[in-house]
């Protein structure tokens, strides 16, 4: 087996991405606090052709190199917006008939296992501050949460690693799951 260069991976410009179909997923960042955090959301929605990041409240926003330095360009590729408060972007959402979900630990959640995204709808992905998570607020105005399940001592998972797990999911149920 021979390790791929990167000249063999069959990469998107940024030109090409931008025009490519997008799954239909938005990714809303609750007050993410590391900008580490933040890049590598952007790194992963760019993988999976999420179609926008939004970013909320205290969430830095590009340009920033601590966010390039994970996102690795997709700050350029991933289309983003920005707003204050993170109830305004659900609303807005919503308004567009978006299924808004928290991916949280909560009373009633669904497993991601269990959730199974309908075809021709449109999700918005709630993912919440490394310590306190998404907000209650949010969580009350949220159409469903989503929970990874876990078993161990911690039942806290990383925020790039929760949306990086939650993201693959959603690209293959939707993506590669409905071309069968």
């Amino acid at each position: 087996m021979r390790k791929l260069k990167n000249n063999e991976l069959g990469r998107k410009s940024v030109n090409d991405f931008k025009k490519s179909p997008k799954i239909p997923v938005t990714v809303i960042l609750d007050n993410i606090r590391s900008m580490n955090n933040i890049g590598s959301v952007f790194r992963t929605s760019d993988a999976f052709l999420i179609e926008k990041i939004i970013l909320c409240g205290i969430t830095a926003k590009p340009p920033h190199n601590d966010i390039r330095k994970t996102a690795l360009g997709a700050d350029e590729s991933v289309d983003w917006e920005y707003f204050k408060e993170t109830k305004d972007a659900v609303k807005l959402l919503k308004s567009k008939n978006y299924t808004v979900i928290s991916v949280e630990q909560a009373e009633n959640s669904i497993l991601l296992q269990n959730f199974k995204p309908e075809n021709k709808k449109k999700y918005a992905l709630i993912f919440g501050n490394e310590v306190k998570g998404v907000q209650q607020e949010i969580v009350d105005i949220s159409d469903h949460c989503i929970e990874i399940p876990q078993e161990g001592t911690k039942h806290s998972l990383n925020i790039s690693v929760s949306a990086g797990m939650v993201l693959w999911d959603f690209y293959r149920k939707i993506k590669i799951e409905n071309k069968k």
